[in-house]
């Protein structure tokens, strides 16, 4: 099954996309939650509701569209589409997860994960441009794998930590690198507003199989500049999860950014900067894609 947030009237709605058609969750679901139940305004609402369920749903879904023909709300090509969870309470961000990307870097492995953040003020939908340049002139790509959470869980184990994560999506960590090493925290390089694609679709476990064996490549006007296999991860999602659940509460709707292999702009010799005009594509095998122009 596949979730996106779609806009509305001036507001994101969660949909259902069945093929290549949107379907509101709200007035989808609304005939088996009943007519008192409260609206699902957002992801995270769904998320909160449906999180443990969301492998059942997706089993349901054919039926629920063909009960539900008018819950239909277009095309996928003529809807906005903002990021997955447009209100995400907690964008949480790995670095250094790759083996050749901390080569790159002539930093040390690590020997736990390195966690920073970013804001729900940071991300944008999958075609969205994204308007940092005139902050930076050192502006970078980074694509990686994206696990949105889909029950609260605390202090969870390795062996169980999948069960609470409601699927996949793609992420491309837009890093202005001149703001990221200007002290010691990497805050303001990372969450700059508006810089963040996100998308286009959370895509539930049951359609992606082995989160760690997904390709993943990034293009910038169409020339690949990275190329990895999530399997090559330091540390997987399993170990992020109970990692990260041991010392904070994970909630519906959080996304945990898992990391970027090698080929940042920052590395090459001379750096590839983004211009304004650059077309930016992150692709992640079974779970979609990302299209950005720089702005």
């Amino acid at each position: 099954m596949k979730l996106v947030s779609y806009e509305q009237g001036g507001q994101w709605r969660p949909g259902i996309l069945v093929q290549t058609s949107v379907f509101d969750a709200d007035a989808l679901l609304r005939a088996e939650r009943g007519t008192g139940a409260p609206a699902l305004g957002s992801m995270r609402n769904l998320l909160q509701e449906y999180g443990p369920t969301l492998l059942d749903l997706s089993g349901r879904i054919d039926a629920l569209v063909a009960s539900q023909p008018q819950a239909r709300v277009g095309e996928l090509g003529n809807l906005s589409l903002g990021p997955p969870v447009t209100d995400s309470a907690k964008v949480l961000c790995i670095g250094l997860n790759y083996n050749d990307h901390v080569a790159e870097t002539g930093r040390a492995l690590p020997t736990h994960p390195d966690i920073f953040a970013k804001y729900s003020s940071s991300l944008i939908g999958p075609s969205d441009d994204i308007l940092c340049s005139k902050i930076t002139s050192n502006l970078d790509f980074e694509g990686e794998m994206a696990i949105v959470i889909g029950r609260s869980c605390r202090n969870v184990s390795e062996e169980d930590a999948l069960d609470y994560v409601a699927g996949v999506t793609v992420l491309n960590d837009i890093t202005a690198r001149d703001l990221q090493y200007r002290g010691t925290q990497w805050l303001p390089g990372k969450a700059v507003d508006a810089s963040t694609p996100v998308g286009p679709a959370i895509v539930t476990l049951d359609e992606v199989g082995d989160v760690q064996a997904l390709d993943i490549r990034t293009l910038v006007n169409g020339q690949e500049v990275q190329h990895s296999n999530t399997r090559y991860m330091i540390f997987p999602v399993r170990k992020l999860i109970a990692y990260i659940s041991y010392f904070l509460e994970l909630s519906p709707g959080d996304i945990i950014t898992t990391g970027t292999p090698q080929g940042i702009g920052a590395k090459r010799q001379p750096p590839l900067w983004l211009k304004p005009g650059d077309v930016v594509e992150v692709a992640l095998e079974g779970v979609g894609s990302l299209r950005n122009v720089v702005g």
